[in-house]
This record gives C-alpha cells, sequence and structure tokens, in this order.
C-alpha cells in the first residue's frame, strides 16, 4: 500500500519541506501484514538515478523520520556531485529495530516499493542493514547496489567509505596541524559499527590514540579485543575529551546547541551523515570557535563511489583509487572555505550545487 501524503496527515508540512530542498519525490510505503514502514525521498536526479541506502531505525516518531529521509537524501545528492559520480541523490528510511524486525518478507515488500519508482531510486546499506537484506530486496527488483560479491556485486561497502573517511580526516590535518600524520594525534570515535570499526583500524595503524564509544557493548568488545589500545568511554562522556578529532560516525545532529561547548577539539571528520543538527546555526558556530569542520557529505562518499562501481563493472582498485581523491577534494574545500571566509559545509554545498546546475543549464539532466 502506498500512502498519499493527504491519507497519513502531513500533506502540507511534506511539500512544504520539500519546495524547501527542492525535493522531487517522497514515497510513503505501508505494509500490514510484513510490518513494513518505509519513506523513500528523491531529491534530485539531474546528474543520474538516485542512489542512497536503506536506513533501519527504531524511530520515536513518524515526523522524525522524515526528517532523517529528507536531509539525507539532499546529502546524497551533495555527496555524488561532489565525488563526481553520475548519480542523483535518494535515501530510504524503514521505521523498526534493526535487531528484532527483519523478515526476509519485508524486505521483499520493500523491494516491489523501490521497483515501483522505475529506477528513479537505486538502494543500498546503511544503518541497521547489511548485504542480506539487499540479497532479499533484489528477489523483487533490480535496483539494488551493495550486494555480495558472489552475485557480481561488491560487498559491504563501510570499508570504502571508512577509507574515504579516513583520507578526508588526514586532509584536515593537515590544514589545522601543518601535516597529515595522525601518529600521535589523540582521536574520539563515536559509533563502532562497520563504518566506525574500520576507522579504528586505520586509525590505529596510522599511530593515532584512539577513545571509542556506542551504545552497544558488543560492539565495543570486539574492537577491544582486536584493538587493546583502544580507549572505551561512556556514551556522554565522549564529548568532553580533550582531542585533536572528533570523529563522529554513529547517527546525526551530534554537534549541537548542547555538545558544541563541550568539545575540545581542533577537527570535526567522521562518517555519520548530518552531523551538524542546523547546519546554518551550528556550521557557523563551528567555524566561529576556530574548529575544523569536515563536511560529512565529502568525506564519507566512499561507500556510494563503491556502489557506483558496481554499476559499471565492479572494480575494487578503482573504486579506492577514486575514494583516496577525497583528499585533494577536501583540501579544495577547505581552501574554498578560508578565501571565501564562509563556514567548511556552505563552500561544500556551493561546489556541489554548481556542479549540478551546470549540467542542468548544459541539457545534460538525467
Amino acid at each position: 500500500m502506498v500512502m498519499t501524503t493527504t491519507e497519513v496527515g502531513i500533506g502540507p508540512a511534506v511539500i512544504g519541506r520539500m519546495e524547501e530542498f527542492e525535493h522531487e519525490e517522497v514515497l510513503f510505503c505501508y505494509d500490514r501484514t510484513t510490518g513494513l514502514k518505509a519513506i523513500i525521498a528523491i531529491h534530485d536526479t539531474t546528474l543520474g538515478p538516485a542512489l542512497g541506502g536503506t536506513r533501519m531505525w527504531p524511530y520515536a516518531q513518524e515526523a522524525d523520520a522524515l526528517n532523517d529521509v529528507l536531509r539525507l537524501s539532499r546529502g546524497m545528492t551533495y555527496k555524488s556531485a561532489l565525488a563526481g559520480l553520475d548519480l542523483g541523490g535518494g535515501k530510504a528510511v524503514i521505521i523498526g529495530d534493526a535487531r528484532s524486525q527483519k523478515t526476509e518478507a519485508m524486505f521483499r515488500r520493500f523491494g516491489r516499493f523501490v521497483h515501483s519508482l522505475n529506477g528513479r531510486y537505486i538502494t543500498a546499506e546503511d544503518v541497521g542493514m547489511s548485504t542480506a537484506e539487499m540479497v532479499n530486496i533484489r528477489k523483487e527488483t533490480p535496483y539494488v547496489a551493495g550486494l555480495p560479491e558472489n552475485m557480481g556485486g561488491s560487498g559491504d561497502p563501510s570499508p570504502v567509505t571508512a577509507y574515504g573517511v579516513f583520507c578526508g580526516m588526514k586532509a584536515a590535518a593537515k590544514v589545522a596541524f601543518g601535516t597529515d600524520a595522525l601518529s600521535g594525534r589523540k582521536v574520539s570515535v563515536q559509533g563502532a559499527g562497520n563504518v566506525g570499526a574500520h576507522l579504528v583500524a586505520h586509525l590505529v595503524e596510522d599511530g593515532a590514540q584512539v577513545f571509542l564509544t556506542d551504545i552497544h557493548d558488543d560492539k565495543l568488545a570486539a574492537i577491544a579485543r582486536e584493538h587493546p589500545a583502544v580507549t572505551l568511554v561512556g556514551p556522554d562522556a565522549i564529548y568532553d575529551l580533550e582531542v585533536d578529532i572528533y570523529s563522529p560516525c554513529a547517527l546525526g545532529a551530534t554537534v549541537n546547541d548542547d555538545t558544541l561547548g563541550r568539545l575540545k577539539c581542533a577537527v570535526i571528520a567522521g562518517a555519520a551523515n548530518n552531523q551538524l543538527a542546523d547546519e546554518v546555526v551550528h556550521g557557523k558556530a563551528v567555524m566561529e570557535k576556530g574548529i575544523l569542520y569536515a563536511p560529512d557529505f565529502l568525506i564519507n562518499a566512499g561507500g556510494i563511489i563503491n556502489c557506483a562501481w558496481e554499476r559499471k563493472g565492479y572494480d575494487r582498485s578503482a573504486a579506492m583509487m577514486q575514494t583516496e581523491r577525497i583528499y585533494d577534494t577536501a583540501l579544495s574545500i577547505f581552501e574554498r572555505s578560508a578565501n571565501d571566509r564562509v563556514p567548511t559545509y556552505l563552500a561544500a554545498n556551493d561546489a556541489a550545487e554548481q556542479r549540478v546546475r551546470s549540467m542542468r543549464q548544459a541539457g545534460l539532466r538525467f
């Protein structure tokens, strides 16, 4: 069953939000039998079909899920544009507990909703999802990326995402500290999921002193066993540490009115999407505090780069080489921010919008 915005009682609010950031389409999905409750948002398809992962999370309210999918889909447009990909921006969220509510039927039903968009949206993994879910979605639609390698896919994109964040972090370190070497640097990582775990491995290998937190003790324990030198801290204590780099790698909005005054770092560079609770307010506040912020959609593009290569014949080495370019792109955004005296998020937004606009004006729309 596809729900219209009028039927769910939030039509004017949804249309207003779509108009604000020029979203093209929002699809509300519900299936009583499987318990599926999902929202798919397509932000912009100027550069190509909207590719973006599906997130499964137990949102407290449907409005929270809507806010998340709208912000995330817009971020995907910018992410693909800055990475030089011929892809647009889209995202999906499934309201539910990824640890207890997953079923094959649910994801196959979700796959049919994806298929109803006729290729305008291509899904992949995000928080709470794995290649197993992508396999079940693929049973109902070809518009899926992040499939297992034995199915011709690229597998879990998390390692490539983490590598891109690591490259972007090193670029930020070069600007903030004069060198991109992370040996001896104190880095606090918030989130021990797939991306966070791989990022920790890169940091440890590079000689950084890592502080790690997560709401799931089993994930922390697994990383601690593999990297005994990592210091584990409580979820709230992560904001009060005196570190060189704060790396949010869980959910978004952790840079907000409550935390910004507590952060003691020179750089914010992580994998989480929408790290700034309000990009206008907190993007400016971070700059005024003298913290260099590496825009999330700039440095966490490794996963989408990996999925893009899957669509044209997967080449792991090529995907990693393209991901390494995040380092140079980040340096250019930091330079643009300094020259124009604007927050880094705004410099990144402008660069992405400029590419989309130029293609649209040239009549090269997807």
